[in-house]
């Protein structure tokens, strides 16, 4: 590392996508992993719970002329909602945890992350009854 970098925002250990989703029993200290471990939880369960409609969509929607491509929205927002709202949500979850001392393992990641996309689908579904 150079001079004036932090070891805590060290991004070279951080471990791959499929590392994150085998869920190991070894802590996570460092505020860079834990924001990590967190927002792919997030990620890969908000594409994992937006797959879903748009597999339902495509299959109601494939011989209309236009709304054929509904479903392509559909998955876009599964990708775009994570990277701007979870992302913010998840470096708060992090610097709680840091701040605190609080040791986090990845099992905790996976439900905060997880949470954060039922939390999301529950206030979708609330906003949109109340339209009706």
């Amino acid at each position: 590392m150079g001079i004036g970098q932090s070891k805590e925002l060290d991004t070279s250990q951080l471990k791959s996508f499929w590392d994150v989703i085998a869920i190991n029993h070894e802590p996570i200290n460092t505020f860079v992993e834990i924001w990590y471990h967190v927002f792919l939880w997030s990620l890969f369960s908000s594409v994992i719970v937006h797959i879903i409609p748009s597999m339902v969509a495509f299959n109601s929607l494939r011989r209309h002329k236009i709304a054929r491509y509904g479903p392509i929205i559909i998955l876009l927002s599964s990708i775009i909602t994570p990277l701007l709202s979870y992302s913010i949500t998840s470096a708060v979850i992090a610097c709680v945890y840091r701040t605190a001392s609080f040791v986090m393992f990845p099992i905790y990641a996976m439900f905060w992350g997880c949470g954060l996309t039922l939390i999301t689908t529950i206030f979708s579904f609330s906003r949109v009854l109340a339209t009706l």
